[in-house]
């Protein structure tokens, strides 16, 4: 394994903070190192695993699709992408799909497609995107811009002009912001690396009243809660408020590449031939995945298991805030959070890896879960067990 990590660390670019564990295979719940340890996952590669690793239903997909054809590019047609479109579109917002390879190109292209329906309906000055402090969309040079986090941005000022942020369920900050220069407001319906912070019914419901009042795309960043994450299989249905535009990846290809910007019908059209792209976008593999991963995901009972198993972590987690080893707990379905109230969760995450768990903190106090959705109670168990022995006498 060591020699696994000096490689990366002599050749690979250190933009991440890896964890010093290196993975040769995964199945289900659980992956392994070369020696043999097995660890219990409750990141899924932050929700690219939400069927757990090597889903059999997946990598038969996608050795069928690899061994039949692997890509053509775009200027050609292929089954897969056809099929995936239309199963995606069938299930959401009824309009059309853009296939690209990740979430930020995903929200990259939903960026592009709201400042072209700004110019094209009121011309040059239609051009103000509102995102949300404490979001985070991406890291191309667009998406870092709609993330409001300075701390993400400073390096790479200056940043794009047109951006406007305000807090998360504050509906007279969004208000006062709002007039006939705003194209879009873009933001994700549980905020993910920001915490884990679900917005509240009655915002989501201001936020599409004040979009049609001002002629502006109301667009949901769904690459972290779509596809089953907190328990619908969209987290848009929670609220019963539907976007103009909703951006997907992470799971979709059961992490194989793969993004999707997702419109109603209404906005299908407004990007024509030549004003985007992606080389690699909608490949028939990543497809092929996909359309396996959604099958799954709507088969009879599989969200509301996904529901109970959220409940009942959440109860356990409600139970430690009870005995004073937490102070919150929040999120939707099996994308939860708990604050220690001390800057101890980097500690945390470095002890459950020793202890064959994976966790991951969002900040120095607040650590995120993110099972895969076919996770068992026994396995919520043994982490809730872990985290009330480590956090005896700490917090």
């Amino acid at each position: 394994m060591s020699d696994i990590i000096a490689q990366y660390e002599k050749y690979v670019m250190p933009t991440y903070a890896r964890q010093p564990v290196a993975f040769v295979r995964g199945s289900g719940c659980y992956l392994y190192d070369r020696e043999g340890n097995r660890y219990l996952d409750f990141v899924a590669g932050l929700s690219i695993n939400n069927l757990g690793h090597c889903h059999p239903a997946v990598v038969a997909a996608a050795q069928k699709q690899a061994a039949e054809l692997i890509n053509t590019c775009n200027l050609y047609y292929t089954q897969p992408g056809g099929e995936l479109a239309q199963l995606i579109s069938e299930l959401s917002l009824g309009g059309k799909v853009f296939f690209s390879n990740s979430g930020a190109e995903a929200n990259e292209c939903a960026i592009k497609l709201a400042r072209k329906h700004g110019r094209d309906t009121d011309g040059d000055n239609k051009y103000r995107i509102i995102t949300l402090e404490n979001g985070f969309h991406g890291r191309t040079m667009a998406t870092l811009t709609a993330t409001a986090q300075p701390a993400k941005q400073e390096p790479f000022k200056p940043l794009l002009p047109g951006f406007t942020y305000v807090p998360r369920n504050d509906i007279a900050a969004l208000e006062a912001e709002m007039d006939d220069s705003v194209c879009a407001i873009l933001l994700e319906p549980v905020q993910g690396e920001g915490g884990i912070y679900p917005l509240e019914k009655d915002y989501l419901e201001a936020a599409r009243r004040l979009a049609g009042k001002h002629g502006a795309l109301l667009m949901f960043d769904e690459v972290q809660t779509g596809l089953g994450r907190t328990g619908k299989l969209f987290a848009y249905e929670h609220a019963g408020v539907k976007p103009d535009v909703m951006t997907l990846s992470k799971s979709l290809g059961g992490a194989l590449p793969i993004g999707a910007t997702v419109t109603a019908p209404a906005y299908s059209e407004v990007l024509g031939a030549g004003m985007h792209g992606s080389t690699f976008g909608g490949g028939p593999v990543p497809c092929a995945a996909a359309i396996a991963v959604l099958n799954e995901l709507i088969a009879d009972g599989f969200l509301e298991g996904v529901n109970a198993r959220g409940d009942y972590m959440r109860s356990l987690l409600e139970k430690m805030k009870e005995d004073g080893l937490v102070t919150g707990v929040r999120g939707l379905g099996l994308m939860l959070a708990i604050d220690l109230g001390s800057p101890v969760a980097a500690d945390v995450v470095t002890e459950a890896l020793k202890n064959g768990i994976i966790l991951n903190n969002t900040s120095a106090e607040t650590i995120r879960f993110l099972p895969p959705l076919v996770v068992e109670e026994g396995m919520i168990e043994a982490v809730v067990e872990f985290l009330q022995t480590a956090l005896t006498g700490r917090t």
